[in-house]
């Protein structure tokens, strides 16, 4: 499969650089899918464009819309009605969801700008699978209007590329509000860190080069067992915005879903307002901690996922072990940026940068230093 959704023809970019649109993002004119047969059966072609796409027709053509999962509630890249898009980074290996189709058009050359949104890492995830540049800015600074929601307290419009280059030119059209693109001071990379051995080496040469620029720190983000409780509590919240955005239309239309997706939707039914409210004070604690440890000059440096991308049809990725990792930018309503600084046993692996919110220029140049 090639990324892009079989009921639309792709377009030829007579002028700009081509622009490819994840399935939960409106186009003129065009159908909103949303990685469903019945919800692309029940709403309307969309009036105007979702003010991002509006944005980027500056500088680029949209030529066409890409797969996502189905209403953007997986990292896999899957689609019970549509299949898994090929990974041209990876043969054989899923691609990493949401952001699925606008990950592979990129990565396979089709397209030179991913658009698509991130959630729980659905940027970030598919970045790293294909070894692209995955941008997750900071929350609200990019206009969500026109974009089916999930969780809309950490839904935010993101970009994919195979450059810094085309990433900047993208980001020049979407704000011009920004600090200055300078290195931040301060290189954090977590004691208590949830990753393993491999993922570490994996990482090491970019950290090292890193450090050579920046100071290094290493104290614990967290108390023991931490990351756990704050991604049990991201989980908690999420899945009750999501039924809140979702059970009318899930309620009314009674549409099938995949295994994972079923679940997840099924677990969203039964959070109460008690547990959504539990969760959201661990939220707030945990965002406080990694902002005071971030402060205004810091980065901290993580893997993008926990491992390569899983072979297609296996048991798969351990979702808990991604979110562990993919939660703290939108807890903290930080920009992420996922960069293809290394590899494991030869398959991509994205070394991702975060910063506080509003400091999506210091990422970009941090990210020159990987390059």
């Amino acid at each position: 499969m090639t990324g892009f959704v079989p009921w639309l023809p792709v377009a030829a970019a007579p002028r700009g650089q081509r622009l490819a649109v994840k399935d939960v993002i409106d186009v003129a004119g065009l159908p909103t899918g949303a990685g469903h047969p019945r919800w692309l059966a029940t709403h309307d072609c969309a009036a105007r464009d979702a003010d991002v796409v509006d944005r980027l027709r500056a500088g680029f053509t949209v030529i066409g819309k890409t797969h996502t999962d189905e209403l953007a509630y997986s990292l896999a890249g899957t689609n019970r009605h549509y299949g898994t898009p090929d990974n041209p980074a990876a043969a054989g290996r899923v691609p990493g969801g949401s952001s699925s189709g606008s990950a592979v058009v990129v990565a396979a050359g089709a397209a030179d700008l991913g658009l698509g949104t991130d959630t729980a890492g659905s940027i970030r995830v598919p970045a790293s699978y294909t070894g692209l540049f995955g941008l997750r800015p900071t929350h609200g600074r990019v206009s969500g209007t026109g974009i089916v929601p999930l969780a809309p307290s950490f839904d935010v419009p993101g970009l994919l590329t195979r450059d810094l280059a085309t990433l900047r030119a993208a980001t020049a059209l979407l704000w011009r509000d920004g600090d200055e693109a300078e290195l931040p001071r301060r290189l954090w990379i977590p004691a208590d860190l949830p990753i393993s051995p491999e993922a570490r080496s994996a990482m090491r040469p970019a950290v090292d080069r890193l450090a050579a620029e920046l100071a290094l720190e290493t104290g614990p983000l967290f108390d023991p067992g931490g990351w756990d409780v704050l991604r049990a509590a991201f989980t908690t919240v999420q899945a009750a915005e999501a039924w809140s955005s979702h059970s009318a239309w899930i309620r009314g239309e009674r549409p099938e879903f995949g295994p994972g997706v079923t679940a997840r939707f099924a677990y969203a039914a039964e959070v109460t307002g008690g547990q959504e409210a539990a969760a959201r004070s661990v939220l707030r604690a945990s965002a406080g901690r990694l902002l005071r440890g971030l402060g205004p000059d810091g980065v901290l440096v993580l893997p993008a996922t926990p491992a390569p991308a899983p072979v297609v049809g296996a048991a798969g990725a351990d979702r808990a072990a991604i979110v562990r990792l993919t939660c703290l930018a939108p807890v903290a309503g930080a920009p992420a940026l996922s960069v293809p600084a290394a590899k494991v046993d030869g398959l991509p692996f994205g070394v991702c940068l975060l910063a506080a919110p509003g400091r999506d220029e210091s990422l970009l140049a941090t990210a020159e230093v990987l390059s």
